[in-house]
Formats: structure tokens, C-alpha cells, sequence
């Protein structure tokens, strides 16, 4: 029976940690870190819960029923089933993540040497994404470009820049700003919604199998082993990159003015203490850290959508990335912007999703549970996405009152509710929950 060396497991986690480590992981730690201030640590343990738990638990979860959303839906039914996973590979694809990578890297890693037009965006843009193609169309072949040749190009630079952030701070803590006064953790756990990792690690399961498969492993056991081995090698990587950043954004106060981007306030640090080689060093690692993410996600995509179409999976990759591209050419603002509603209102779903697979692995009927607590979860996520929207300014005096709904996670009692009733019932009608 095949197994993996060490050196290929490690290969798999670094190719894991990459496939997170984008353009939301880069931007949001720092800039909740200059808000959050002396507040820093409780937004943290906010933020990893969001940021890097719930990816942990979802790629445990996926491992568990055989690395694809679409058997991790199944209890929901087939059109529901696939309605979700459609949702989910579109926002973490073409709409919003993809082509999110593309901006950010371009804002921090290229801006600095040239000067900003749509022209250098729509040139910069065509060779990044004919790069990501290129890898992307050969996806057996990504534990060795990217596990074991990209990845530890990215972790030195990594190591570097967190020791700089670490020892050489540029400055001290200031006081915390707005809502990071008062509920750090809660802001914190949003903001980790941001890095859509969660979302990711949904559509990151097949591309981890397949690359295990690869190596002609064959065994499930051994699969979902090496699986959750990589998860939580990429989530120890994780954790330290967020926490270093966090600690950068939130002593570089000094630097940038109230209410910038975290890709700014990286863009000031490193320019302070390195100068223009610190510049080049972080615009090598900002490129392949997103670089890496949009591989996987094309990746991914590929690997759904041409099993959903009648398409081959090279034309999948090929019309996702050309439309990626053109979406990246909207500018950074305005897709975060859009992304921000879409991502309040998915992801609730997503995080009970994974929640109801873990809980009832050794259900009977988990369809029975799911789909009530889903449809409830979809009713909720829907009325925050519109106020994040700024669509609706109420959802009704009673929703409003619900603990936390300021917070846009007003769903969190109803949807435990929920789920308490559902398994109840389930019990008096069947006696018993298990198999």
C-alpha cells in the first residue's frame, strides 16, 4: 500500500498553508491590528477562531466524508446540495477571491515601482493570471511547484518580515478605535470572515485529495490522515503569520493615517525599516502568496465545474481565469466592497454546515437536522447580507433585538434554537439520533 514520505507530507502542508495564505490574509490582520490597538490580543483570538478554526474544521470535516463539498452538502438534497456549492465556488472564484488576489498583490507589490493606471493593472493582470493558468492546468503537479519550490520562497520571506515585526516594531501600541474598544473579539471573529478562508477550505478539500491521490494513495483511511495533517500544519503557519501581522499593524500607528488598508499600512512598515529593498522582498512575497491562492481556487473550480458542465477541465480553468481577470480590473475598493455583503451572508451557512457534518457524523438521518437549521442559517445570513449592504436599515424590532445582531451574527441564537428543536423532534419520531 502507497504512503507518503515525511518529506511529502510536509510538501502537502506547505502546499496547504499556500493555498490559504492570499490576499485577504495579508490585508485584513493588519489593519484589524492599527484599529484594535492595545486591544490587539482578544481581536486575535477572535480572528484565528474565524480565520483559521473554522478552515481547520472544515478540512477535518471534508477529509471525514472523502474531500468534496459535494458529499459534505449531500444531507441537504440535490438541488440545495448544489445550489450551495455553486454559491460557494462562484464567491470564492471569479466574483470576488480569485480576482481579489489579483488587486492586492498588484497594490502592494507592484504599485510601489510604477505608476497606477488601468493600463499597468490590465498588463500586470495578464501576466499574472497567464502564470496561474499555467500552473493551475496541471493540478497533479501542485504538491511539487508550489508544495516543496514556491511555498519555502514564501516562508522565508515570511520568517523574515514576522522577526522585523517582532523585534523592530516601528512603534508603541496605541488605544483602540471604534467598535475594537468594546467588543475586540467580536470584531476580530468578523474580521476573519474577510480572509473567506472558511470558504476556501470548503473548495480546497478536492484539490488536497487529488494532489494526495496523485502520489497513488489510494487508501481513504490514509487520505483523510494525511488530510487533517496538513490542515493542521497549515494552521500552526497560519496562526503565526496572523499573529505577526497583528502585532505589526498594531505598533505602526505612527506610520499611516486612521482607517487605511492593511495593505498600506505593510506597504509603510516595510518602507520604513528595509527601504526599497524591504519593498521588493514583500511585493516577491505579497506576488506568490496570492499567486498560490488563486492557483488553488482555479484549481478547484476547475476540478467542480467540469464535473457540473460539459466542459473538460482545462476550458473551465481557461474561462474562469480570463473572467477573473476582468474583474480584478474593477480595482480593490470596489470589489471589497461588493464582496462584504455576499461574504456576511454565505458564510454563516458555511460555518454551520461544517458545524452539522462534525456533531453528526454518527447520525441516522443528518439531512433531517441540516436542512431545517440550513434554511433558517439562509433566512438570517440573507436579511444581514442586505443590511451589510446598506440595503435595509432594519430587519424588524424583535430581529434587531436578538443578541449580537448588531454584530451581523444576530443568526447565531435562532439557528441553536433551531437545531435543539430539530434534534428533539428527531429523537421522539425515531427514538434514537444514531445509526
Amino acid at each position: 500500500m502507497k504512503r507518503l514520505t515525511p518529506i511529502d507530507i510536509f510538501a502537502l502542508g506547505f502546499m496547504t498553508f499556500a493555498l490559504f495564505l492570499g490576499a485577504g490574509n495579508v490585508i485584513f490582520p493588519p489593519g484589524a491590528g492599527l484599529a484594535a490597538g492595545a486591544n490587539i490580543w482578544p481581536t486575535a483570538f477572535g480572528f484565528l477562531i474565524t480565520a483559521v478554526g473554522l478552515p481547520l474544521l472544515t478540512l477535518i470535516a471534508l477529509a471525514r466524508v472523502g474531500g468534496g463539498l459535494a458529499q459534505l452538502t449531500a444531507p441537504l438534497g440535490g438541488a440545495a446540495g448544489v445550489t450551495l456549492s455553486v454559491l460557494v465556488y462562484l464567491a470564492i472564484g471569479p466574483l470576488f477571491a480569485t480576482p481579489r488576489t489579483t488587486v492586492v498583490s498588484y497594490e502592494i507589490g507592484v504599485l510601489p515601482f510604477v505608476s497606477d493606471s488601468w493600463q499597468t493593472l490590465l498588463g500586470y493582470s495578464l501576466i499574472y493570471f497567464a502564470a496561474v493558468i499555467f500552473l493551475a492546468l496541471k493540478p497533479g503537479q501542485l504538491m511539487d511547484r508550489v508544495g516543496k519550490y514556491i511555498t519555502p520562497v514564501l516562508l522565508a520571506g515570511l520568517v523574515l518580515l514576522g522577526l522585523a515585526a517582532l523585534f523592530l516594531p516601528a512603534g508603541d501600541m496605541q488605544a483602540a478605535s471604534g467598535q475594537y474598544r468594546d467588543a475586540p473579539m467580536i470584531q476580530g471573529f468578523l474580521q476573519g470572515y474577510l480572509t473567506m478562508d472558511t470558504l476556501g477550505a470548503l473548495v480546497y478539500g478536492i484539490v488536497i485529495t487529488t494532489a494526495i491521490r496523485d502520489r497513488q494513495v489510494n487508501s481513504a483511511p490514509l487520505i483523510t490522515r494525511y488530510t487533517v495533517m496538513a490542515a493542521v500544519i497549515a494552521a500552526t503557519g497560519l496562526s503565526l503569520v496572523y499573529l505577526s501581522l497583528f502585532y505589526l499593524g498594531s505598533t505602526s500607528g505612527s506610520l499611516v493615517e486612521p482607517g487605511v488598508n492593511g495593505g498600506q499600512i505593510l506597504a509603510a512598515y516595510v518602507q520604513y525599516r528595509f527601504g526599497t529593498a524591504g519593498s521588493a522582498l514583500l511585493a516577491l512575497v505579497i506576488i506568490l502568496a496570492c499567486m498560490t491562492t488563486a492557483v488553488g481556487l482555479l484549481t478547484a473550480c476547475g476540478e467542480y465545474f467540469s464535473k457540473l458542465l460539459p466542459l473538460s477541465y482545462s476550458a473551465v480553468v481557461w474561462l474562469f481565469g480570463l473572467f477573473s481577470m476582468l474583474v480584478a480590473n474593477q480595482g480593490l475598493d470596489s470589489l471589497i466592497s461588493v464582496s462584504i455583503p455576499v461574504l456576511v451572508g454565505l458564510y454563516p451557512l458555511a460555518i454551520v454546515l461544517v458545524c452539522i457534518s462534525l456533531l453528526g457524523a454518527s447520525w441516522a438521518r443528518p439531512g433531517n437536522i441540516m436542512r431545517p437549521v440550513m434554511l433558517v442559517t439562509l433566512v438570517f445570513g440573507v436579511i444581514d447580507g442586505l443590511k451589510a449592504a446598506g440595503l435595509i436599515s432594519s430587519a424588524g424590532a424583535w430581529l434587531d433585538a436578538l443578541p449580537l445582531s448588531d454584530q451581523s451574527l444576530g443568526w447565531l441564537l435562532p439557528v441553536l434554537v433551531t437545531m435543539l428543536l430539530a434534534i428533539l423532534v428527531e429523537y421522539l419520531r425515531h427514538g434514537s439520533l444514531r445509526r
